[in-house]
């Protein structure tokens, strides 16, 4: 059975080329808001972390009616760390839209999504958008296109790919570049043509896959996937095929249909829909709800393991409880187990009671949750990001990440030294006739851990690079990757403005007079390579006496305020960052500064 009312397609692309953009027209064009409602701009970025960053985080459903087809819609992050929202939503469509920029072209991101389409034999439709860029060059990027196809090795339906020229912020697509553009009706016609129809037996017993978990707060949990098989009601009494093998009698409490921004109740579905069932407490992504006379889990898609690792503790510092609501062991271990149920790309080892290692796709994607949770109101603190080192028979093995870099040609040697120092083997080196220099390297997932600020130092800020994991090889040795030390705090206290003049001196500080300071907090960042105690909190001694200059005002650079992702880019080995709701701190594993000593000269004579 074909359901020609319905298409079922995801939207790719590399950050940035306008995904979420292009959904924003597609919804308004299809009249799915009223004519005089208003609707912000990206609207499918629906989290506040998205709006802020500008990139889409989770993947999410929607959809859209055109000439009486359906046509839902699922957008899609672009950044490699989170490609565990891109590939566990691959069993819910049946093709893709691979969106291009016209300048750009295909980018580091837009070969990681799209090797996860073309494996699962998605039909592709590319999409060039930004065509009304004055330097857009569309014929260029479709032969770039066509090579990376090959490169990934597509097979013959998916090279003779459709071309839609679309400009996703203006609101209008065509299908040759010599026609102007009215609206993205050639975009929607060439969905219902191109894209296949879900096809299934609808008389045979229910196979439901879950690829997306959500939640309510009335409700509870509810699950979101396509219907392989069969049909599914409201009310219906159905068997929960988990991951692990376990089978258990459910009830569908309710049924739900995406329409728009909006999920609507159902009284039945059939196959090929998308659709929401509630009443289900402990359904999981990958689990399949079956019929009870017929049960047949359906496999679900690899997801690619973790490369990089954290700690999660509790926070143990003199001002632990001030500022968070969520202090304890069992909240952050209950608040990270909530995670691992849909977030696919991550897992959770229990170190201790007041400790948890968290490993994920890489620091994007684990510094997203600690946002998330320190907005929720949660205090802890974190480890320095490390790489997982796999023990073989070969000996110990490393990840490894091809990283693409583009940069000002005159910056191009730094970063090119600066690689070689962090063990990476440069791959290609092109320069694109505008004064940059694109650059291509291998090398090791660790040595690109607290890069990035060096990195745009380098290049006076005008530089951009992005990273794919490339499997596994043999560790590279030792990598010095902090230069500096740091400068941590000689006493608790209230730090004013002659003790930071005088700490200046040793370095870069990174905190304002008044701020509150406790023993062994990291207050700036040493000159030299050892750590150096400071007194922050040191006033001036008075006297009676006054002297010529006495009362000129102390001059202080500007503090250096370092975000959540450069702060776990800059700590080392035996540091952490203290995550409250109100502030980011960075402190020194072992606060007391002879026990410090002592245990550092216990390890350096080991």
């Amino acid at each position: 059975m074909q359901r020609q009312d319905i298409r079922n397609v995801a939207i790719i692309a590399h950050v940035d080329h306008g995904k979420t953009t292009l959904v924003d027209q597609m919804l308004k064009q299809s009249g799915t808001f009223r004519s005089n409602e208003v609707v912000e701009e990206r609207v499918m970025d629906s989290n506040s972390l998205e709006r802020e960053r500008g990139i889409t985080i989770l993947s999410k459903n929607t959809a859209v009616s055109y000439n009486s087809v359906k046509i839902n819609i699922i957008d899609t992050p672009g950044h490699a760390d989170f490609g565990g929202e891109v590939e566990r939503i691959m069993k819910m469509v049946d093709g893709v839209l691979l969106l291009v920029d016209a300048f750009e072209g295909p980018m580091p991101q837009t070969r990681f999504v799209l090797q996860k389409a073309l494996k699962e034999g998605l039909t592709p439709i590319v999409v060039v958008n930004k065509i009304d860029r004055p330097e857009a060059r569309a014929e260029e990027v479709i032969d770039e296109v066509l090579d990376l196809f090959i490169d990934l090795g597509a097979n013959d339906d998916q090279l003779d790919f459709p071309v839609i020229y679309a400009s996703a912020r203006d609101g209008y697509a065509h299908v040759s570049l010599d026609e102007k553009g009215v609206n993205l009706a050639p975009l929607f016609e060439a969905i219902l043509e191109y894209i296949p129809c879900p096809e299934g037996d609808a008389e045979e017993g229910l196979q439901l896959l879950i690829s997306s978990i959500d939640y309510d707060k009335y409700i509870g949990r509810i699950g979101i996937g396509k219907i392989v098989r069969g049909k599914i009601a409201k009310g219906q009494t159905a068997v929960l095929a988990a991951t692990d093998g376990n089978l258990v009698n459910v009830k569908i409490s309710n049924l739900y249909d995406f329409q728009g921004l909006k999920r609507v109740e159902l009284e039945t579905a059939t196959v090929g829909e998308l659709v929401a069932v509630s009443g289900i407490a402990d359904i999981n992504i990958g689990d399949t709800i079956c019929s009870v006379d017929e049960v047949e889990p359906l496999p679900f898609m690899k997801i690619d393991d973790p490369t990089i690792s954290m700690n999660f503790m509790v926070s143990d510092s003199p001002f632990a409880g001030r500022e968070g609501n969520f202090v304890t062991s069992r909240h952050l271990k209950d608040r990270l187990e909530r995670e691992m149920l849909s977030n696919v790309a991550m897992r959770m080892e229990e170190i201790s009671a007041e400790s948890f290692k968290v490993l994920g796709r890489g620091e994007l994607h684990l510094s997203i949750l600690i946002e998330t949770m320190r907005r929720e109101g949660y205090e802890f603190a974190v480890s320095k990001p490390q790489v997982i080192i796999k023990k073989t028979e070969e000996g110990l093995m490393e990840p490894m990440e091809i990283l693409y870099v583009e940069t000002p040609e005159e910056s191009a040697s730094a970063v090119i030294e600066k690689i070689g120092q962090r063990k990476g083997e440069m791959l290609n080196m092109v320069p694109t006739g505008t004064g940059m220099m694109k650059l291509e390297f291998r090398v090791p997932a660790r040595g690109l851990i607290g890069y990035r600020s060096e990195f745009l130092t380098d290049t006076k800020g005008y530089g951009t690079f992005h990273h794919l994991f490339d499997g596994y090889d043999h560790h590279r040795g030792d990598i010095r990757v902090r230069t500096r030390g740091s400068l941590i705090a000689f006493e608790s206290g209230t730090a004013v403005s002659y003790g930071i003049y005088h700490a200046q001196e040793r370095g870069k500080i990174f905190i304002h007079p008044g701020t509150e300071v406790y023993e062994g907090m990291i207050v700036g960042e040493s000159s030299r390579l050892e750590d150096i105690a400071v007194n922050v909190c040191k006033r001036k001694q008075l006297t009676n006496i006054r002297s010529s200059g006495a009362d000129d005002a102390l001059k202080l650079v500007p503090p250096v305020i370092f975000s959540l992702e450069q702060a776990l880019e800059f700590i080392a080995d035996d540091e952490l960052v203290e995550v409250t709701p109100k502030s980011i701190r960075l402190r020194k594993r072992i606060l007391d500064k002879l026990i410090r000593e002592r245990t550092q000269r216990r390890n350096q004579n080991q």
